[in-house]
C-alpha cells in the first residue's frame, strides 16, 4: 500500500512548506476537474522527534500523523526511522468557497476568492458526548484576545472533577480560545486557537474547532465576517487526478459506537454515488478499495482507471454490482 502512495507522489519539501510551523499548508487549487493537492513526504526521524512534534512542524494533527504511520512509535520513532508526513490531499466534495471542515479528517479547508489556492488546517473537535456540529453556517463575528466565558454545563464538569473554573477567563497564556476566536453562526461554537497544542488533531474539545495559535493567527487575517462555512463529516472521499481516480479513507466518528463493516460499505457506496462524474466513467479495483478502506490511513491512493461505460448502464446499478468485494 505504502509503495502504491509512494509512487504517486514527489518527496519535495520546500514545495508544500517553507519556514517551519510559523506557515500554514498553502497549496495552489488543482486544474479543473481534477481534486487532489499537495505531496506525501518521507522523512527520517531524529533522536528528539515526536509525533506530537512533527505534527506541529507540518501542519498535522496528533490522529493524521498515527494514522500514516502504523506501528510507529508516536514518543520515540527512533533515528533514521522512516516516517510518512501525509500532506497529500483530496479536497472535499462540493463547492470550492468559503471553509469546509470536514470532521473525520480533522481538518479545515479554506477557499479565499481572490486567490487560486486552498490553505488547510489540522483542527481539534468535540469529543465524545460533546459533538461538533454538522450543516452549513457562516462566520458571524471576530475577535481578537477574547476572554472565555465558560458555560454552567463546563463549569459543572469541571468542579466535578475537582477542578473548578472561574465564570471568566481573561485573556492570556491560561485562556484556552488562544488569541483569536471567529463564532459562527451555530450558537456557542468557534474557531480558535488553544493553549494546548496537543489537543489539535484529536477529539478533546467541548464542540469547538482549535487550531494552532500561528495558523488561527493567519486565518483570522484573511477571512471576513460572513464566509460561508460547511461542517461536514465523510471519512471517504474520492477524487481525480490526471485521469485517475483516488479514494482517501479516515476512521469514522461516531458517538453510536465503532461502525460496522456494513456501515463502512454503506458509507463508502453513497461517498461514490456523490461524485457521478467518477463512477459513471471509471472501472474500480475493489480489492485496492478494500484495502484503502481498511487501512484508514488518510493517504489518497488510485483505486480505478477510465473507462468506457455500456450503454443503458447506470452509476447506481455498476456500483452496486462492483461493490461486493468490499463485503
Amino acid at each position: 500500500m505504502l509503495s502504491r502512495v509512494i509512487a504517486a507522489c514527489s518527496l519535495s519539501l520546500a514545495a508544500l512548506l517553507s519556514a517551519g510551523p510559523v506557515s500554514a499548508i498553502e497549496l495552489p487549487l488543482p486544474a479543473p476537474g481534477d481534486d487532489i493537492v499537495g505531496q506525501v513526504q518521507v522523512i527520517k526521524a531524529k533522536y528528539e522527534d515526536t509525533f506530537a512534534d512533527l505534527g506541529e512542524k507540518y501542519g498535522l494533527g496528533y490522529s493524521e500523523m498515527i494514522a500514516a504511520n502504523p506501528g510507529v512509535d508516536a514518543w520515540l520513532p527512533g533515528v533514521g526511522t522512516e516516517v510518512i508526513i501525509p500532506t497529500r490531499f483530496v479536497l472535499p466534495a462540493g463547492p470550492r468557497e468559503g471553509v469546509v471542515i470536514n470532521l473525520a479528517e480533522y481538518r479545515l479547508y479554506y477557499f479565499p476568492k481572490d486567490k487560486s489556492v486552498v490553505y488547510t488546517y489540522a483542527l481539534g473537535i468535540g469529543r465524545e458526548g460533546w459533538g461538533s456540529p454538522v450543516g452549513s453556517t457562516s462566520v458571524i463575528a471576530k475577535t481578537k484576545d477574547p476572554a472565555w466565558y465558560p458555560p454552567a454545563s463546563i463549569r459543572a464538569e469541571h468542579a466535578a472533577d475537582g477542578d473548578p473554573l472561574p465564570t471568566v477567563v481573561p485573556p492570556g497564556p491560561d485562556n484556552p480560545l488562544g488569541p483569536y476566536k471567529m463564532s459562527l453562526g451555530f450558537h456557542g461554537y468557534l474557531i480558535h486557537g488553544s493553549n494546548k497544542k496537543f489537543g489539535i488533531g484529536t477529539r478533546t474539545s467541548h464542540g469547538c474547532f482549535r487550531m494552532y495559535n500561528w495558523d488561527v493567527t493567519q486565518l483570522f487575517s484573511m477571512i471576513p465576517v460572513g464566509t460561508k462555512v460547511r461542517i461536514i463529516n465523510e471519512p471517504y472521499k474520492f477524487g481525480r487526478s490526471e485521469g485517475k481516480i483516488y479514494l482517501e479513507a479516515h476512521a469514522p466518528i461516531d458517538d453510536n459506537g465503532d461502525p460496522s463493516v456494513v456501515d463502512k460499505h454503506t458509507a463508502v457506496i453513497n461517498a461514490l454515488l456523490k461524485r457521478e462524474d467518477i463512477a459513471s466513467q471509471m472501472q474500480m479495483d475493489w480489492n485496492v478499495v478494500r484495502e484503502v478502506v481498511a487501512a484508514e490511513d488518510g493517504l489518497p491512493v488510485a483505486i480505478a482507471q477510465p473507462q468506457q461505460v455500456q450503454q443503458g448502464g447506470s452509476v447506481a446499478a455498476t456500483v452496486d454490482q462492483e461493490a461486493m468485494p468490499l463485503q
